[in-house]
């Protein structure tokens, strides 16, 4: 392997291998580690003696000598969501037992992702080999099946056991080996939807571990080499076709290419197709992400308080989130949908050679663009990859980018935008977003906004004003996207990083294998 700046190599670390399985025994009967129950603010009711009411929890207390309502008493725990409440108490098969809160009612993907997590945490404090999670109310899944309950479970337990520690020099390895779910069924329908969720929830630590890697080992190159991966992993389904700058050129990438001028480490053109193993394909599709491995700013450097300059090696979010769908979808192999994966990846420097304010380029599809700010690169990179996509047949189009910092103002850290002028479009990116439980907000295109991206030189200009920032962005996106082809722009440069932990999310993953399912035979 060659060396990098820093001679910074990750260390091969193996994710934990978990048996997960859905069973139907008496909770009193379990033996393990760590009973987790799930508790609503309605289930902690208790009655004038200060007992629960709720049957399980009832049964629970009544094994532990009432300690379970005498403590919850003590330390004020009333099934708020985040509240949670562990202790070693005999009287059961488990060493421990714990309570964590669901809110006043629990019915989204979200509430039970936020259970997982929490019951990862809780066994990795107490070095839990062994846990079970209950709910303690069976109506909590009302507006859920019981199956996509359980896979919420399990997708936050995977992804809140998961630390990134490839980078560290010493790091401990989480203990847990096995979690069952208790209380919601067993048989092939349940066990089919943890298997996804495992699936999935590895497919967007792999997106977490891309957008984590430092820009000195993360290059465009290296970019193109995991993408590789993956095709080779999956060739049965998945293949990989790699341009170079000089073919880039040759398909008058104009655009890209001015971008990635200045760097020293060459622009990779990544595209991955996925293949149906058999059946004919109903529906072509396309996702495009933002490949920007590190982003100065250019000439239009990144300077000041909030500049930023030191998270840009997360520029390439939307291609994490393309390379992670494409990873579960090799696994998950839908029927009757061919789905290409496009990033043109590259880095945005400062050299003799590289794009100056006020350069024209000339995009793929012939149209100028008048760059009166080389900070508003990641446009210019997708830009010619929309062009690229439209020109595979494909009948959709979603691309993702961390684009821009007004779309943070609007959204805050967490909510991702979601421009298109396509109403059936967005009608079907949130109804995966439901299933996945990521947030997302539609935001107006609004067309009179493209009098300030119009040039006196050239056809465009590639920034306009402060305001509307988000919305100029996508506008200039349209003017690259064929009109026969329905086409939607994700700006998640809020929910790309976590804002309290300073890593990866994986954002985008999880939504993108459920819209590709949607429209797929399966």
């Amino acid at each position: 392997m060659a060396h990098t700046l820093g001679l910074t190599q990750p260390a091969n670390i193996e994710l934990p291998k978990i048996s997960f399985a859905a069973k139907e025994i008496d909770v009193a009967e379990w033996k393990g580690d760590l009973l987790a129950v799930g508790v609503s603010e309605k289930d902690m009711t208790k009655d004038e003696n200060s007992k629960f009411q709720n049957p399980i929890l009832k049964k629970l207390d009544g094994l532990l000598g009432g300690l379970l309502a005498e403590a919850s008493f003590e330390e004020d725990f009333t099934g708020k969501a985040g509240q949670s409440l562990v202790h070693r108490l005999p009287g059961l098969g488990s060493k421990r037992v714990g309570l964590f809160g669901l809110g006043q009612s629990a019915s989204s993907p979200a509430a039970f992702h936020g259970l997982g997590e929490a019951v990862a945490a809780a066994a990795k404090t107490a070095q839990a080999s062994g846990v079970a999670v209950i709910l303690a109310s069976s109506e909590c899944p009302s507006a859920m099946s019981k199956g996509n309950t359980a896979a919420a479970i399990v997708s936050g337990t995977v992804l809140g056991l998961y630390e990134d520690n490839r980078y560290k020099s010493e790091s401990k390895k989480p203990q847990l080996k096995s979690l069952d779910i208790l209380g919601l069924g067993t048989g092939p329908e349940i066990e089919k939807k943890i298997k996804y969720a495992e699936v999935v929830s590895c497919a967007i630590i792999f997106g977490r571990e891309l957008v984590n890697s430092p820009a000195n080992v993360l290059t465009p190159a290296a970019l193109a080499a995991e993408a590789s991966k993956i095709a080779s992993l999956y060739s049965d389904v998945l293949s990989a076709n790699i341009l170079t700058e000089e073919q880039c050129r040759e398909l008058k990438m104009g655009s890209y290419l001015g971008v990635a001028a200045a760097s020293a480490n060459p622009p990779h053109f990544i595209h991955l197709c996925y293949k149906p193993p058999s059946g004919p394909v109903k529906t072509k599709l396309a996702l495009v992400g933002k490949g920007l491995t590190f982003d100065s700013g250019g000439y239009n450097i990144k300077t000041g308080p909030g500049c930023s300059i030191e998270t840009m090696k997360a520029d390439m979010g939307g291609s994490a989130a393309v390379f992670g769908a494409a990873k579960a979808l090799g696994q998950i192999k839908p029927s009757g949908v061919e789905v290409h994966f496009i990033v043109a990846s590259c880095e945005n420097m400062i050299s003799g050679k590289g794009m100056r304010p006020g350069d024209i380029v000339t995009a793929s599809n012939g149209k100028t663009i008048e760059v009166n700010n080389t900070d508003a690169e990641g446009r210019l990179t997708l830009a010619d990859a929309l062009v690229y996509a439209c020109n595979q047949g494909v009948e959709k189009i979603v691309d993702l980018a961390t684009l821009t910092g007004a779309c943070v103002v609007a959204l805050g850290p967490s909510i991702a935008g979601v421009f298109t002028p396509n109403d059936d479009l967005a009608k079907e990116l949130f109804q995966a977003s439901e299933a996945s439980g990521e947030k997302f907000w539609r935001m107006p295109l609004e067309e009179s906004y493209w009098e300030s991206m119009k040039s006196g030189v050239a056809d465009m200009v590639n920034t306009g004003g402060r305001q509307g920032g988000a919305i100029n962005a996508a506008l200039f996106l349209k003017q690259f996207v064929d009109e026969k082809v329905k086409w939607m722009h994700i700006d998640m440069a809020g929910p790309v990083l976590n804002d309290k932990k300073h890593v990866a999310t994986g954002f985008g993953i999880s939504t993108l294998v459920e819209w590709v399912l949607k429209n797929s035979s399966s």
